[in-house]
């Protein structure tokens, strides 16, 4: 118990320090996260909306696969993009390997099928109340697309901050990938896991407790953004 109060006290002490490691380290878990969820909102936001907008046969084998995909083990994640990017692997020309570009290469393959997945049921959702107003106005493919996006944007900004929270939680996948290298690729999760091994509690507990701010600031703001939506619902 005084042992925890102890790592408790110094953690909070390098919290309100500003140290330099764990901002360097926070800093690059945010970078690395942010572009990841870009790339998946971009992928992510366009095909769930293609999806949600046109049925087709094969469509429901589509989904099934994407909703699968939502499951995906982050190690198996890590150890595909590894294969991939290794010298002798297909991408290995991109010498990008232990790198943040990597880490951020998989963790879009993580969020991608999070965003698509969600987007599209919520695009669906709003493309089917709205159905025969778009048809009477002839619209195209790629008006309703634009449409269907701005409509639900509200919603798709909670779909992005779900993907946000899964991402920037990930430790398999970044650490095969980035090889938590000092000052380099090593990031809040795979930094709390080195840390604890060492028995450097104060510096894990300090990185946890960061951590723990994040996901909770995430989770308000998708509760700001639902009551935010249903404000605008109705009325």
């Amino acid at each position: 118990m005084i042992e925890f109060a102890e790592a408790s006290k110094l953690a909070l002490n390098l919290i309100l320090s500003l140290d330099a490691d764990i901002l360097e380290i926070v800093i690059l878990s945010l970078k690395v996260s942010v572009f990841a969820l870009i790339i998946a909102c971009i992928i992510g936001f366009s095909l769930g909306s293609l999806l949600a907008s046109n049925k087709f046969y094969g469509r429901g084998v589509i989904l099934i696969i994407i909703n699968s995909l939502m499951a995906l083990p982050p190690v198996v994640v890590g150890l595909v993009v590894y294969m991939a990017l290794s010298k002798s692997g297909p991408l290995g020309w991109l010498n990008i390997l232990y790198t943040p570009s990597a880490m951020i290469v998989a963790q879009s393959i993580i969020i991608t099928p999070i965003v698509l997945a969600l987007s599209r049921q919520v695009i669906e959702d709003i493309h089917n109340e709205y159905y025969d107003y778009f048809k009477s106005l002839n619209l195209t493919k790629f008006q309703i697309v634009k449409s269907l996006i701005w409509d639900a944007r509200y919603s798709l900004i909670t779909v992005s901050l779900a993907g946000f929270g899964r991402g920037i939680a990930e430790v398999g996948a970044v650490i095969i990938v980035g090889g938590n290298i000092n000052h380099f690729t090593r990031v809040m999760t795979t930094s709390i896991a080195l840390e604890t091994s060492m028995g450097n509690l104060p510096f894990a507990l300090a990185l946890g407790i960061i951590l723990l701010l994040i996901s909770l600031s995430v989770n308000a703001l998708v509760m700001a953004l639902n009551l935010t939506s249903k404000k605008y619902a109705f009325g």
